[in-house]
């Protein structure tokens, strides 16, 4: 277990946190810049000492979470405010798999432990938590549990003080469950940098009001339902109909997966064909409209943007088994969405496996794919060329292969061997062969 420990002068509380961390788990103190000596006390106690010099709480957390390596990670304020000694009843519910995020629910044990302001303002942003989240919460403590992988995937963009409140939106948007347990909540070793001054208060306000004004994205999955002589066709001969159909369902599982874990207000599969049992809980079924693949795409966006048009919404199709998560949470968080009129995903062949709009417009959509030829090597270059012909902001994605032939296949599974997709191309296992 790695307890992450965000730290800006804290020498004074260093010994007694430390000190209390629960036998076996690992201490990473994320040095913030100070000037006290933290960084050295934490290191003579045995901690392990990371150095973030970009200033802001979520600088600091979020420095901390790249340097865990335990599959559950908890985070503690360094101030002595919290008991470390409390923690296992916080990650408790995690490991029970009861909960995906928890959250300890502060209780002050004496008088001026929790500043009045402080507390007020919590109280109303518990009480809009609430309503957007669904879930029961009183508290955005700070001292908190979940899988580390899980929240890589949120992609988390805040790096001040909205990161606590992003995180558990995000959280939320991405499914997870969230959950709180009561812990101690005593006075801090020094004076706080944010909820120790009214100053401090209103920045951490307006920084989680920004936020909370980020409405979560639309995502879209345009593909076929996976069926023989209809899916990776361009797999055979060197796999059977059949397999290349399982070898598309299987592409189409990890892809759909992978999108689970990104947050997201709406989750529409754009369907070509009949959902079947591999469809999960949680999405909306969208039947393709007719025409070219040009046509189908932007009557997707028309659609997202009639049932969210205040919502980015980013488009992606099957082909991409060993797409990771926080490559499109990350572009699509709050902070890192302003400026961006559009996301481009490029694909190795030409194409693209990511189109997103930060304002879906059926119009726009139209003027932006209508008559371009798709599956083609200039694909790709002639949507950015249109892109750029209306003056948009365009953000890159990360270069991606598609799975269009066995070669693809090959070298995507070698990409990504714990995808489903690679599973089952390992089952096949046919010599590479020319695609037809």
């Amino acid at each position: 277990m790695d307890v992450v420990l965000p730290c800006l002068d804290e020498a004074r509380a260093l010994p007694w946190v430390l000190g209390r961390i629960p036998a076996g788990w690992r201490a990473v103190v994320v040095d913030n810049g100070s000037r006290d000596g933290s960084a050295r006390i934490a290191a003579d106690l045995g901690a392990t000492v990371v150095a973030e010099p970009r200033r802001g709480f979520g600088a600091a957390c979020h420095a901390g979470l790249l340097a865990a390596d335990a599959e559950f990670v908890c985070f503690l304020d360094c101030d002595g405010s919290l008991d470390p000694a409390q923690l296992p009843r916080v990650v408790d519910p995690v490991l029970a798999g009861t909960a995906d995020l928890v959250l300890g629910r502060r209780r002050p044990v004496s008088f001026g432990a929790w500043p009045p302001h402080a507390r007020l303002a919590n109280l109303v942003l518990a009480r809009r938590l609430r309503a957007v989240t669904g879930a029961d919460l009183h508290d955005l403590g700070p001292m908190r549990a979940a899988r580390r992988e899980r929240l890589l995937a949120l992609g988390l963009g805040d790096r001040r003080s909205g990161y606590p409140l992003e995180a558990v939106l995000s959280a939320s948007a991405a499914g997870m469950r969230i959950a709180e347990v009561p812990v101690d909540y005593r006075p801090r070793a020094g004076r706080s940098k944010v909820t120790g001054t009214v100053r401090g208060t209103r920045q951490a306000v307006r920084d989680m009001r920004r936020v909370l004004a980020a409405p979560p994205p639309t995502l879209l999955l345009i593909t076929k339902a996976p069926q023989p002589g209809r899916s990776k066709t361009r797999l055979t001969p060197a796999f059977t109909p059949e397999q290349a159909a399982d070898l598309a369902g299987a592409a189409l599982a990890d892809t759909l997966a992978a999108l689970a874990l990104v947050p997201a207000g709406r989750r529409l599969l754009v369907l070509d064909g009949e959902p079947g049992r591999w469809l999960p809980p949680g999405w909306e079924v969208v039947p393709q409209c007719g025409g070219g693949l040009d046509r189908r795409i932007a009557a997707a966006f028309a659609h997202a943007a009639r049932l969210a048009p205040r919502a980015p919404a980013l488009l992606v199709g099957s082909d991409t088994p060993q797409l990771d998560p926080a490559a499109l949470a990350a572009p699509l968080s709050a902070t890192e969405r302003p400026g961006a009129d559009a996301w481009f995903g490029p694909a190795e062949d030409g194409g693209f496996w990511a189109l997103g709009l930060a304002r879906p417009d059926a119009r726009l959509a139209e003027r932006l794919l209508h008559g371009v030829p798709m599956s083609t090597a200039e694909t790709g270059r002639r949507v950015r060329e249109r892109l750029a012909a209306h003056g948009l902001v365009v953000r890159e994605l990360p270069a991606l292969l598609d799975v269009d032939g066995p070669d693809d296949a090959a070298r995507v599974a070698a990409l990504a061997p714990g995808t489903r997709f690679a599973a089952r191309l390992r089952e096949y296992a046919p010599a590479p062969g020319p695609a037809r």
